[in-house]
């Protein structure tokens, strides 16, 4: 096979195990983000065991997977673009280095917020229409195609699906060069404490606790830009809306709202949920990408 069959080989591979992390991601989260998004886009205080109250009572179990079907899809894309953008990163990295490891700073970090750029062109939409489905407390809800076409017709793309593109950036850029250093950190003192020669033979349950710390590192570095996003992409549109898509608006009325806790809002199921999904997310990427070979 040619080197050149190899790389596209190995890169459809990357691609390919990022998809079923984003599904296992989804899957396991979506019931805790579903509480995340109430707790940062609600104007009265409230707490998770209030939200998940009112949402059992009023809108039935089923509601904690509203907005469950625009993340599988996109999430699965999202996370299949972002180990696709890390590793091609690291690749051409390591080509310009002549060098077989990254440095854990700055490389591994550099190597990481491509991942969020990358992929950062699918998740603004699909968060958008996740978070207008989650923010929405009636029982009936339009459609996800209806929804889109309205957004569209009435906003457009730039204005209406893509809004809140620019917080997506920063919040993923930030996000995710966290998430991978935190990750490979963890698995590089792994590997050299346990004397392991490779990076197979890092076993399940170490793979899970490398990625639900790096989880809980990748919201605790980025959430008040998590929150101002949420409130940007869960606003209304036209005459109603209350930020017209401004970080600087949305960040004014977190503020004058909640004062400097209100950025912090609803980091407690945010945490929780992290933990099972981003170990999930890195454990199955790993387990599926050793069994591609």
């Amino acid at each position: 096979m040619s080197d050149i069959d190899t790389s596209l080989n190995r890169k459809l591979k990357d691609i390919a195990a990022g998809f079923i992390g984003g599904a296992t991601q989804v899957l396991i989260g979506q019931p805790a983000d579903l509480v995340k998004i109430r707790l940062q886009t609600s104007t009265t205080p409230t707490t998770s065991a209030q939200v998940i109250k009112n949402v059992i009572r009023n809108e039935g179990l089923l509601a904690f997977y509203k907005g469950t079907l625009p993340p599988l899809f996109g999430v699965g894309a999202c996370v299949s673009l972002q180990f696709y953008g890390f590793h091609e990163c690291k690749r051409q990295l390591l080509k310009s280095s002549n060098k077989n490891e990254l440095n854990l700073w700055p490389q591994t970090y550099i190597a990481g917020a491509v991942a969020g750029i990358v992929n950062t062109p699918v998740t603004a939409p699909v968060e958008q229409l996740r978070i207008l489905s989650q923010s929405n407390t009636k029982s009936a809800s339009n459609s996800l195609l209806s929804t889109v076409k309205k957004i569209y017709a009435e906003r457009g793309f730039t204005n209406g699906i893509y809004r809140g593109f620019t917080v997506t950036l920063l919040r993923e850029t930030q996000a995710y060069g966290v998430w991978f250093l935190a990750y490979e950190s963890l698995i590089s003192y792994i590997q050299s404490s346990r004397g392991y020669k490779s990076r197979n033979d890092i076993s399940t349950v170490e793979l899970l606790t490398a990625g639900a710390l790096a989880g809980n590192a990748l919201w605790l570095s980025s959430y008040p830009i998590d929150v101002i996003k949420s409130n940007i992409q869960s606003d209304k549109f036209g005459p109603e809306s209350r930020f017209n898509g401004s970080m600087s608006l949305a960040a004014k009325h977190i503020f004058k709202t909640n004062g400097w806790l209100g950025f912090w809002k609803g980091l407690a199921p945010c945490l929780v949920r992290a933990v099972p999904c981003s170990a999930g997310t890195f454990a199955s990427v790993e387990l599926a990408l050793r069994l591609m070979g």
